[in-house]
Order: C-alpha cells, then structure tokens, then sequence
C-alpha cells in the first residue's frame, strides 16, 4: 500500500534460496540489469516508476553510485551492455520509458545521455515497453532496438545516429532481445500481447522489405519475455501470461539468404519448434533470466510474487 521499491538479495544454499538482505527504496524499481558493469563489480542499473536511472553498489546499496532523473515518467525496460565481458564499447545503459523516449547512458557522463531517440515534432509519442542492445561486436557499432505498445519496432543504429530499420507486428512490443549482443546482428526475437512471438533474421536487410521474419503463436495470452540460452543462441526461453514457460529452438533454412528479382539479397526465415514447455503459476511470469555460468540455471519472478530458480536439463543433446 505505500508502494516502495524493494531490492532483496538472495543466494542459492542447498537447493533453498537463502534471502541475504532486502533494501527499501522510496520509488517501486520496475526493472534492473547488470549488462554495464563488470563481474568484479556486479553494480545493479535500476529503472524505477518516477522515471529515475540508479545504479547500486549491492555490497553498500543504501546510496546509489550513480543517479539520474531520466525520464519523466516510468522507466519501463533497461538494457546494459559493455560490462560482464558482454559487446566492446563504453559500459553503457539504455532505458525506455512511457514518456515515449529511449536513452542511453554513459555511467562516466554525469545527467545528460550520450543518446536520446524521442518522437520527432508532431509524431505522437509511444509507449516504449522494451529496449535491448545488439551488434556491440567492435568498438564502433552498436544497435538499440525498441518496441512500443502499439506494435511498433525500430532499430537505432548509435553509430550513425539514425533509425536504420522500422516495422510494426500489429501487437504490443512486451520483449526484445538479439540472441547475442556482442556479435554482428544474427536474430531478433519479439515477444507481444497476443501470444505471438516474432523471429527476424538480421543478417542481411532488403532495401525494402527488411529483414525476413518466422512468427510463432506460442499460447493464448501475453509473452512477457524471451530470454537466449547463453550457451546456444538458437536455443530461447518465452515467459507466458498464463504462468507457462516455452523453450524453443530456432532452425536455420538451407541457405540464408537469396537474390529478388532485381537482385537485390533478401533474407530467408527459418523455422521454430517448441522443445519443452511447463506451467508453474496461476499468474503471469513477468522476468526471467538464464545463469551465464551453469547451463541450464535459470531465474523467473511471478506476479504471485515468487521467485523460483530452475534447472533444465539436457540442454547439450538439442
């Protein structure tokens, strides 16, 4: 009822999470990433719903290391990349906002972002629900990809400061995410609210049409989110409103790509097949994440407001 935000740290002890410390905080967090620090380090970037950018030393989490009001209202998805040995470039944070802006955020630059994608002059402004990096494989490129609650997807291209690539999946946008962010562009996966998920090929994009795309209805209500398999970027996790997760695995065509009538290279779209699914709660799975150390480890946080921690097993025989 008096609507704090809470940060409780955990750790796995014997197969039981053992709850380490929880931190008040004066605004709910909406969301949280460690893609901009390092593993030594392990600082938490938090979005929060009065629109400020925090990021927390969780060995001394009473004061954040670094602090801005970043949005005018909520901070609805984060993103970091350049930390945990993840994509080259500056450690860098990108968030997203109901005020219909994305930014991005060097933590070294004190207030102002290095980058600010917002509605042009008489564009109405978006919902922005998701954000995610990609293409982070030197220190010159770098993509941003965004969704929208209108359906909406765009590509930022931060090297060049433009939208290099739009479309609309005719749903809100709950998830985005490369299969990896620190490789030239390979897959985009979009999740939506109508339970379809959306896989681009982004390897090669038609002057026109854009990249070639392979779409799933994986279940009757909302995919919160879609998470890669560290260890196999062809493998991927979808979070479901029915409190169901789906494992999928993503097969590449014959050839990837083929020339148009005017010879111009389109991309061809593979396949998807569903490897295993379970349900675990009566309410929506809203977050999940997969262990970069022990394949198969994962994390999902419910609206029944359980943390559970799972393994999936047999990963290397798929």
């Amino acid at each position: 009822p008096r609507a704090p935000g809470a940060l409780r740290l955990s750790e796995l002890r014997g197969g039981r999470l053992a709850l380490l410390r929880e931190i008040e905080k004066a605004k709910p967090i909406k969301c949280g990433t460690f893609g901009a620090t390092s593993l030594q380090q392990r600082y938490l970037a938090t979005g929060d719903f009065g629109g400020n950018l925090n990021i927390w030393n969780l060995e001394a989490p009473e004061i954040p290391v670094y602090s801005v009001k970043g949005h005018k209202e909520i901070i609805n998805s984060i993103d970091g990349v350049g930390g945990l040995g993840i994509g080259e470039g500056a450690p860098e944070i990108v968030t997203g906002s109901r005020d219909g802006t994305v930014k991005v955020w060097d933590p070294r630059q004190k207030d102002t972002p290095v980058a600010n994608m917002e509605p042009v002059q008489g564009e109405s402004k978006r919902d922005c629900w998701t954000v995610a990096f990609g293409n982070a494989y030197n220190q010159e490129e770098r993509v941003v990809c965004a969704g929208y609650d209108n359906g909406d997807i765009k590509l930022f291209d931060l090297k060049t400061m433009s939208l290099r690539w739009e479309t609309n999946i005719k749903n809100g946008v709950c998830s985005v995410e490369f299969d990896r962010k620190d490789v030239n562009m390979n897959k985009l996966v979009a999740t939506s609210l109508e339970g379809k998920f959306h896989v681009f090929d982004m390897r090669t994009q038609h002057p026109t049409k854009g990249f070639a795309s392979v779409s799933e209805k994986a279940q009757k209500s909302t995919i919160w989110q879609v998470r890669h398999l560290p260890q196999n970027r062809d493998i991927f996790m979808t979070s479901g409103g029915a409190g169901s997760l789906h494992l999928w695995k993503y097969e590449y065509p014959a050839q990837r790509s083929k020339k148009d009538s005017e010879g111009a290279e389109m991309g061809v779209a593979g396949s998807v097949s569903l490897l295993q699914n379970v349900t675990l709660s009566t309410q929506p799975i809203s977050s999940l994440d997969w262990s970069p150390d022990k394949k198969g480890l994962c994390v999902c946080g419910a609206f029944d407001q359980t943390v559970r921690v799972l393994i999936v097993t047999k990963l290397n025989k798929v």
